[in-house]
């Protein structure tokens, strides 16, 4: 009997995607993005993801006051039903009962492959450290670049303002992440690990934007601002576990799933059923292809597709 499940998704961005740091920085731009601490490489953190995909899950069970916080009391709190796949999915505070846990933990987005130009065309860039988390082994390229077979005519790639040499060994998109576009894949290079973060930061959107007077239909006077955003046909990965820890292992028949597949008698869109709590976080995702995530929404960011997902489970 499987007591946790995981799944890897992959991500790419069809907007530039902006989850802001919540403040004015002196520096580069004015707002920032979120970051890793160790590396600076931008991410889409676990909490941005979790509560836009919960809403989202909430708009598809036709149940949008399952969304959100649900602290507040009367219609604008968590139903709590026991048979409800949003509730049961990711929790709820002040129930009866006290609350309850969610049953999936949501981890961070990172970036996979950097879209980059260069003389030779767009590139997707990428580097060891990251190919090592996903189980692929690579040398690190050093102070040159690996290139795909599509690209070794080039003795030199440009990287942005990085002009590194091209070294003796070609890179080949691994077949174990087969969902990633051929027109991405077959122009994907490597990168060392120290030189990534230099490319990915050095290469993001940088937009403008100026509040407009209404009485003058002109910029107004000390409101122009910039901020940054991770580029449009960006890659990234994230992992979500589902522990389903309310399930008796000795007694599978006791489990709280499956719970109700319909809402108010209404099959669901497309005829799909949610088998189980990661079901619940995939559906949640593939409406951020159409709702978005993060800030500047109302500008055209935010949009993300989901392409893939890979499971794991633990045994016992």
């Amino acid at each position: 009997m499987s007591f946790y499940q995981q799944k890897t998704f992959v991500l790419m961005t069809l907007d530039p995607v902006h989850i802001g740091t919540g403040g004015m920085r002196l520096g580069r731009v004015d707002n920032s993005i979120v970051r890793e601490p160790g590396t600076r490489l931008p991410k889409i953190p676990g909490t941005s993801l979790s509560g836009a995909i919960r809403q989202y899950a909430a708009y598809r069970y036709e149940s949008r006051r399952c969304a959100g916080a649900g602290q507040s009391e009367g219609d604008k709190s968590h139903c709590r039903e026991a048979q409800c796949p949003v509730c049961y999915t990711f929790g709820y505070l002040k129930g009866p009962d006290g609350g309850q846990s969610g049953m999936v933990s949501i981890g961070d987005a990172r970036i996979l492959l950097f879209p980059v130009y260069s003389l030779a065309g767009p590139v997707w860039v990428t580097c060891p450290g990251i190919l090592r988390e996903s189980g692929i082994m690579e040398d690190d390229p050093g102070e040159q670049v690996r290139l795909p077979p599509a690209l070794d005519q080039h003795d030199h790639l440009n990287l942005g303002w990085l002009m590194l040499e091209k070294a003796d060994e070609t890179f080949a998109w691994p077949d174990t992440i087969p969902v990633v576009p051929a027109e991405i894949s077959a122009r994907a290079v490597l990168v060392a690990d120290k030189l990534f973060s230099q490319v990915v930061n050095s290469n993001l959107e940088v937009r403008t934007s100026v509040s407009i007077d209404p009485d003058t239909g002109a910029a107004s006077e000390g409101k122009l601002f910039t901020y940054e955003a991770i580029p449009r046909a960006t890659l990234l990965w994230m992992e979500v576990v589902e522990d389903e820890f309310r399930r008796d292992p000795q007694n599978p028949g006791n489990s709280p799933w499956p719970v109700s597949q319909t809402k108010g008698g209404k099959p669901f869109p497309n005829g799909e059923t949610w088998t189980s709590p990661l079901s619940v976080v995939q559906a949640g995702l593939g409406l951020a292809e159409h709702l978005g995530i993060g800030g500047m929404g109302t500008r055209g960011f935010g949009r993300v597709r989901l392409l893939r997902d890979k499971e794991a489970s633990g045994e016992q």
